[in-house]
């Protein structure tokens, strides 16, 4: 059974119109509803004025016949409807409200409101406020219809894959690393919808890489000048480093790995460069409709993926460190200071000044417009409201981690770990579930929590033993990559730790099915008037417990 909330709102038929039953009824979820269907009572609608008179319901020594005309009184005297029985667009409106677990709940409830709860749109929203709408693997011939089920599967489906993926990173892990990089990795792109990793660094090759088998697939020729930026999606990649310009690749039809980076054989008007920067590109970051690139020449440049050309100029007042855009605004770092724009007028909306002591070397976003996570050189990490900040008054974190000891030179985030990669060689995890918190009442999905600064949790997970700064980080599906000065890439693998999961919850699952068989089975035995097997009690006991005191 499916609504469709659009047709349904506000709209009454004899299917779906409701009683309202007063002195406090409870409308439960029950199947009085398709009983008085089959039986076509014609008092199902009326209610009576009178208080109940639960004396008058028949009794009778068969069960089935006290709980059929129980029924019949119940439906007499207060007409209580199934939950299902409301409105369409109340119902819609009502599964909304829940979040995941309170939708998972209502599934279990009857396979009605199972097939109500896994169907609905809801999960949609759910999924898109944590990870947005999801980059999945597309040829060129013709986009993805994201309103629809993806890869055949729901958007419940979808969502608990994901959010039992991202559980993984506190389990086992493999370490792989991947050699080819004669001097320091300075950017690394993890592109998972297309099973892709580039790399680059001072010696000025970009590197592209198998996810799964960790080998080399193509490399550019050198470009000249350190790569200091990597972005990429499944239409278009872009570098760039200290020769001022973005360097970029569009997507080579039929090509299985989307980019010929060497540029051997292929249509020379895929590769082509951007120019217009006076200084070192430092960042990059794409989105559907522009390119958006930060410089040591103090500006952030928004560029027309249409026409390839520069339509704003965002001017800041030290070198940009790092950028993240998100809707309509983007963020930026320069100097000490955080900056939030408005794209569509280039105005600055929001300035948080003195960010860190010393530079604020790195920046990440959530899929919330407010939340701003910031890197800097002091070693700390600070969580930052955007909507909270006000030019009267110094902008204070919200949050504050100082789990590194030496400048935090990138940051990454993925619902709902962030991560960090730092010059003293080590990788901070940190949960930000406790952090935010879901708004049920407003338009916004989720706000940050406040709380005693002090009581902020350490980071949930520290990688190191690597000895040597680390430059870049990427995150996303079961897997971390960062790069450093020794040249090698490491991606850090926590497919193990999902597969030992999954494992884990079958074998809970199976479990509860034999415990359930066995309740059943006891039941239908003291139904019949039959006594337990004591034999099989007993080795039941010495097969749980080892009491090989019993023969």
């Amino acid at each position: 059974m499916a609504f469709d909330c659009n047709k349904a709102r506000g709209v009454s038929s004899p299917h779906n119109r409701s009683n309202i039953c007063t002195e406090g009824t409870i409308i439960q979820a029950n199947p009085l509803s398709h009983y008085w269907k089959a039986k076509g009572l014609k008092n199902r609608n009326k209610l009576g004025n009178q208080k109940p008179t639960y004396g008058s319901i028949p009794r009778d020594t068969n069960t089935k016949k006290n709980d059929e005309a129980s029924g019949e009184a119940i439906a007499s005297t207060c007409g209580i409807r199934c939950f299902t029985d409301l409105p369409a667009a109340l119902v819609c409106e009502v599964l909304a409200r829940l979040d995941a677990k309170e939708l998972g709940i209502v599934s279990c409830v009857s396979t009605l409101l199972h097939t109500l709860a896994s169907d609905h749109q809801g999960w949609k929203k759910l999924y898109c406020e944590r990870w947005g709408l999801p980059n999945l693997p597309t040829t060129l011939n013709g986009p993805v219809v994201l309103g629809g089920p993806l890869d055949g599967k729901s958007w419940r489906t979808f969502f608990v894959e994901r959010e039992f993926r991202s559980k993984s990173f506190m389990g086992k892990f493999n370490v792989d690393v991947l050699r080819g990089h004669n001097e320091d990795v300075r950017a690394v792109f993890l592109l998972a919808s297309a099973n892709l990793i580039f790399t680059g660094g001072r010696d000025s090759v970009v590197r592209m890489w198998n996810m799964e088998e960790g080998l080399l697939i193509d490399s550019s020729r050198p470009l000249g000048g350190t790569i200091r930026a990597i972005a990429a999606d499944t239409r278009l990649l872009v570098t760039g480093g200290t020769n001022a310009y973005v360097q970029c690749w569009r997507a080579v039809d039929g090509n299985v790995h989307l980019f010929h980076i060497s540029g051997n054989g292929t249509d020379q008007t895929s590769e082509f460069r951007l120019w217009g920067h006076e200084g070192p590109v430092t960042c990059l970051a794409l989105d559907s409709l522009r390119i958006y690139s930060g410089s040591w020449d103090m500006t952030v440049r928004v560029w027309d993926r249409a026409h390839m050309e520069c339509v704003q100029k965002l001017m800041h007042a030290d070198w940009v460190w790092d950028l993240a855009p998100h809707g309509n605004t983007i963020a930026s770092t320069a100097g000490r200071d955080a900056y939030v724009w408005d794209i569509r007028n280039s105005e600055l909306t929001s300035l948080i000044s003195n960010a860190h002591v010393g530079n604020a070397y790195s920046l990440a976003r959530t899929h919330l417009a407010n939340v701003l996570f910031t890197g800097g050189e002091d070693g700390a990490i600070r969580l930052f409201n955007v909507s909270d900040i006000s030019d009267d008054e110094d902008s204070k974190p919200v949050a504050t981690w100082v789990p590194h000891s030496g400048p935090v030179h990138s940051l990454a985030f993925e619902y709902p770990w962030l991560v960090s990669a730092s010059s003293d060689g080590r990788i901070a995890l940190i949960d930000s579930r406790k952090l935010l918190t879901p708004k049920k009442s407003s338009k916004v999905p989720f706000s940050v929590k406040s709380f005693d600064a002090s009581a902020v949790e350490p980071p949930q997970r520290m990688l190191h033993g690597f000895g040597c700064d680390l430059f870049s980080i990427a995150i996303g599906a079961d897997r971390i990559v960062c790069g450093g000065e020794d040249g090698a890439v490491r991606v850090w693998n926590f497919s193990e730790a999902l597969e030992i999961e999954r494992r884990a919850q079958a074998l809970r699952s199976l479990r509860q099915e034999n415990r359930m068989r066995r309740r059943k089975a006891q039941a239908e035995m003291n139904a019949n008037g039959r006594r337990p097997d004591q034999c099989s009690i007993a080795m039941k006991k010495n097969q749980l417990k080892g009491d090989k005191s019993v023969t």
